[in-house]
């Protein structure tokens, strides 16, 4: 169905191509997952597909793709579209209607589809991606996932024999990205759809696929083939395929209930052994002390003590919300929440979209009023406090990090972000170099990944030295190893006293990170406790190492692999256990 012939990119006057060497095949009908570091060319090979690369974005594209026969240098991405249904990283970007079923219609409406079809069409798509009761929403009332299923949903609508998707679950909670999963593997096998996405969330999806295509590093040619055979080779992989290396299990497992299967005398050897925290597991914080070894601690600590005075004094909480009600138009978005935040302590907010996780971050940073209750940071009420206050108390990186990012130039933005925080000349561009050490003063935000875009987000808050530091889904677009960069930050902050409150739908990352967990649901706190103990009783909500080691309290294989390593000493050799 898809055909890449030598295919390479170069955009512009760059010294290399973002891909090189492609030579493989699609084939019809089958769901094939594109795996790589960020930045080795995925969205470029995807964008090459459709025709947005390089009618669109520029570039030399050298060699041939084809596409139901159908060559993309001599077809434009409107001669395409009946053919190629796309959705790329950002849903808003895909957008050219006010409300959800108008979305939903368009594309049909472009093809000329008649009325009665397109009508039968999105009823269908309504209802098999969870969306009938958003069918008269503004688009721009959703929530980031919300959105997500309804992109996905206007390039389902017009049938088309292949879909390609870029970060499609990466905006959804795990319930969401089940269902769309399913959707996607039901159009596979009964109708004979061709599935082409790129995905940095393994532990999601690489269990449905039929083949991966692995992109070692930019310009690198692709390796091809079944899910089991590249994870063992891959870079990137999930937690159970971790888990897998570490115990050397054979043959590699791909799915819970694959390694729940070889994880029996796993479980016996770790039997009556607590978990050991693994930065944030734990009910306390780590030392500062920890902090003050890494770069970026030692960074902070030189930025507390050249603030201007007034830094906020960090001995109480840092946040209190009571009986916290907020209204989004005629909907109850938040009801009785009540949450309190102490220095160096990192809460994760988890739950559906939809469920509130966004709004009590916007309540926080004075972004929405309460209707009901009252929410204050240290002794502020942020809708009432002036923003060249508040940002010395609160910082908020949102879930599009761009919100942020308004300069041409990486320097340009740090020196606006010292300006806006009243802090001395460098202090932005210190952190930029220490998170992101290769990107220069030149380079235009715009041209950043996903991850460096993040990265400077953090680096303009953390540029006012808040200490309560707020994070919506700052895991979009993460590879696992950008991910770890991340985590080794934000531990550095918690450990320097900053408290953390992250909304995110990445179960993974809460494991790693969090002292407690949050579960909202229909604007309401459902759960609020220690990690391991909310999310190892929540199906929805646990990690893929706590559903291989339940009933027992491990989360992540980082934890496994520090218990095996005190016991390898006196324990007997053993065979790699779950061998067939």
């Amino acid at each position: 169905m898809i055909r890449f012939e030598q295919v390479s990119v170069t955009y512009g006057d760059a010294p290399a191509p973002a891909i090189g060497g492609v030579d493989l095949t699609v084939p019809e009908g089958e769901l094939v997952l594109l795996v790589g570091p960020s930045g080795v060319g995925k969205s470029t090979l995807l964008g090459t597909v459709s025709g947005l690369v390089p009618h669109f974005t520029g570039g030399l594209l050298r060699g041939r793709v084809t596409v139901g026969g159908r060559d993309n240098r001599t077809h434009k991405p409107r001669e395409l579209a009946d053919l190629v249904g796309t959705v790329g990283q950002d849903p808003l970007a895909h957008f050219v209607t006010d409300t959800v079923e108008d979305e939903l219609a368009y594309g049909m409406e472009s093809l000329g589809l008649a009325p009665d079809v397109m009508r039968r069409r999105v009823e269908e798509t309504l209802d098999l991606l969870g969306l009938a009761e958003l069918r008269d929403r503004p688009i721009a009332t959703l929530s980031g996932g919300q959105r997500q299923r309804v992109a996905i949903g206007s390039v389902l609508t017009p049938h088309p024999r292949v879909l390609v998707l870029d970060e499609p679950t990466s905006a959804l909670d795990p319930a969401a990205a089940e269902e769309v999963l399913a959707v996607l593997q039901r159009l596979v096998h009964d109708l004979g759809t061709t599935v082409l996405l790129a995905e940095h969330r393994l532990e999601r999806v690489v269990q449905y696929a039929d083949q991966v295509i692995l992109l070692p590093g930019p310009g690198l040619p692709p390796v091809v083939g079944d899910p089991e055979r590249i994870m063992a080779v891959s870079p990137v992989y999930p937690p159970v395929v971790a888990l897998g290396r570490l115990t050397g299990w054979q043959p590699l497992p791909l799915s819970v209930r694959d390694a729940r299967r070889r994880a029996a005398g796993l479980r016996e050897r770790l039997a009556g052994r607590e978990p050991e925290p693994v930065g944030g597991t734990g009910t306390a914080a780590p030392p500062a002390a920890t902090a003050a070894r890494t770069p970026l601690g030692r960074l902070l600590r030189r930025r507390a003590t050249t603030a201007k005075d007034g830094v906020p004094d960090r001995t109480g909480p840092l946040a209190v919300v009571s009986g916290l009600g907020v209204r989004r138009g005629r909907t109850e978005a938040l009801r009785e929440v009540s949450l309190t935040v102490a220095p160096g302590e990192t809460i994760a907010l988890m739950g559906r979209n939809g469920a509130g996780k966004s709004t009590l971050l916007s309540a926080l940073v004075g972004m929405v009023a309460p209707a009901a209750g009252s929410v204050l940071v240290g002794d502020l009420a942020p809708h009432r406090t002036q923003p060249g206050e508040l940002i010395r108390h609160v910082g908020l990186v949102p879930q599009e990090p761009r919100d942020l990012l308004y300069a041409d130039t990486v320097a340009a933005e740090c020196a606006a972000a010292d300006s806006d925080a009243g802090a001395a000349d460098g202090s932005c561009r210190a952190l930029v170099h220490e998170l992101l050490p290769e990107v220069a003063d030149a380079t235009h935000p715009r041209d950043l990944s996903e991850g460096q875009r993040l990265a400077l987000a953090l680096a303009v808050v953390l540029t006012g030295r808040p200490p309560l530091l707020l994070l919506d889904e700052p895991t979009r677009g993460l590879d696992y190893a950008a991910k770890a960069r991340l985590v080794g930050v934000l531990r550095a902050l918690a450990a320097e006293g900053h408290a953390i409150v992250l909304a995110t739908h990445d179960v993974e990352l809460a494991a790693e990170l969090a002292h407690r967990v949050v579960i909202l649901a229909d604007g309401e706190i459902v759960a609020d406790g220690p990690t391991a103990r909310v999310v190892v009783s929540s199906p929805a909500f646990a990690p893929q190492v706590a559903k291989v080691m339940a009933p027992q309290e491990w989360l992540t294989v980082t934890q496994i692999r520090t218990a095996l390593a005190a016991t390898a000493a006196t324990a007997p050799a053993r065979e790699p256990e779950g061998t067939e």
